[in-house]
């Protein structure tokens, strides 16, 4: 892992990583802009040849792919010891898809909605950059200052 003048423990991930990770979750933050305006919403995605597919309703998350305009999507975790973190961006552009093929695809993958309610459109991202870093998870003590004994 490389390291900065701080002291921390920071890898720059490469693409082949970053797509490791994403296929270990299946839930992610989507970000976008409907009317000038950012929104940040939890789905569950699968990654499909070099694509992020997910679903939803009518809504304000199919505006805005509608819309056109730029995506992003962060997926992170840790490891099995809690002791290393991991977070995975892909910017890019978005599409609903509306071939039969692609939606049972999207089902073999094991995408469903979590949620009730129509979940009746699938939404394709294609990414222009996928980036991603992981790094060490520093010990609380590391994180706040000690407390000063002479105060109360």
């Amino acid at each position: 892992m490389q390291s900065d003048t701080s002291g921390s423990r920071t890898e720059v991930l490469n693409v082949h990583d970053c797509w490791k990770y994403l296929r270990s979750v299946s839930v992610c933050r989507v970000a976008l802009i409907r009317n000038g305006e950012p929104e940040i919403f939890p789905v569950n995605y699968v990654p499909d040849n070099g694509t992020v597919i997910f679903r939803t309703g009518s809504g304000t998350k199919l505006d805005a792919v509608l819309g056109g305009g730029s995506i992003a999507l962060e997926a992170d975790g840790l490891n099995t010891y809690g002791t290393i973190a991991w977070s995975v961006i892909v910017k890019g552009t978005a599409a609903v898809v509306d071939a039969q093929e692609d939606f049972q695809e999207a089902a073999d993958a094991g995408l469903s909605p979590w949620e009730t309610g129509s979940k009746d459109h699938l939404v394709r991202v294609t990414p222009s950059v996928v980036s991603g870093r992981r790094f060490v998870i520093n010990p609380p003590s590391h994180w706040w200052p000690p407390l000063d004994a002479g105060r109360h």
